[in-house]
Formats: structure tokens, sequence, C-alpha cells
């Protein structure tokens, strides 16, 4: 799936930065955050999958709250 590329400046921390770098190798800086999302997204849907098989259902619930809360995120698409 390709979107149209849209330039956006974000501002991070030094220490996020070099960490980043460290990641990076010859990829893009937008492989390597997309990688880090997905990545978590996926360990997200794991464990609540996991506790679904095997927890009562207020565990479940709990889950599903902690992973909505980890994704209080905004995007916000501008036109260029």
């Amino acid at each position: 799936m390709h979107h149209a590329l849209y330039v956006k400046t974000i501002t991070i921390s030094d220490e996020v930065y070099y960490k980043l770098v460290a990641l990076k190798g010859d990829r893009s800086f937008t492989e390597v955050i997309d990688e880090l999302i997905r990545s978590s997204v996926k360990s997200r849907v794991e464990m609540i999958i996991s506790l679904s098989r095997r927890s009562a259902p207020p565990e479940l619930e709990e889950a599903v709250k902690l992973v909505r809360e980890g994704f209080k995120a905004r995007f916000v698409e501008t036109a260029p």
C-alpha cells in the first residue's frame, strides 16, 4: 500500500535520535520508525490473544484498556 509522500518535520531528543541512528543501518528513518510501531502493535495483539485464551474476561478487558491507552497518539495529515 503506497500513500502520497508528504514530508513532515518532527523534533526528538538527541538520545532518541542516536538510538534511531543505531537501528537505522541503510534504511530510512521512516522505515525504522514504521518497523518499531508495527512491532509494538504486533506484540500488543499477541498479548491480548494470549490472555483471551487463558484468562477470565475481566483480565482481557483490562488488557484491552491498557492497549488502547498505549495508542493515544494523534495522527494529523495535512495537505502540502
